[in-house]
């Protein structure tokens, strides 16, 4: 079972908390009737993954800080224990959200088409977590993610990134 990640656009978190606490599944479950215009992924974490795609799209070296992301969900932070999480615990069973920079959103934005197919190329070398991508199989997805970056900044929403396990 791999990691799904969900990467959607939102007004606001209060948007986000409402549509999760309704459904089940993720913030793009039920197709055209799905709570939020977005894109589904398998693996594309935000931190290491997209931040690669984001660090070869900007031509500057990937670090972890490269995109900055705020929690959504769950809304508080653990509290300090030591030992296991209980199994009930979101910090620990997920699923997650995480609400992303506005310059990681401009960059995916700001994309040209034309520089889709070297991004693309560049990207699939600089990922191992995605070991058997190529250029041509990553290129969809990068016009997905950059095209749904395009409509957020067109109607003032932030990118959100939904994980779960």
């Amino acid at each position: 079972m791999g990691v799904l990640t969900d990467y959607f656009r939102a007004a606001d978190d209060r948007a986000v908390l409402a549509a999760l606490d309704d459904a089940e599944g993720g913030p793009l479950v039920g197709g055209a009737r799905a709570a939020f215009d977005g894109v589904e992924t398998k693996g594309v974490d935000p931190v290491v993954v997209l931040g690669q795609l984001i660090a070869v799209a900007r031509r500057v070296e990937w670090g972890v800080g490269l995109v900055g992301e705020t929690p959504v969900w769950p809304t508080t932070p653990p509290p300090g224990r030591e030992g296991p999480a209980d199994e009930d615990d979101p910090w620990a069973t997920g699923p997650w959200v995480m609400r992303l920079d506005r310059p990681a959103r401009d960059t995916l934005a700001d994309l040209p088409a034309e520089e889709v197919p070297d991004v693309s190329a560049r990207w699939a070398a600089a990922a191992e977590e995605l070991p058997d991508a190529d250029g041509d199989d990553l290129r969809p997805l990068i016009e997905q993610l950059s095209g749904l970056a395009r409509r957020a900044r067109e109607a003032g929403e932030d990118l959100y990134c939904w994980t779960c396990l």
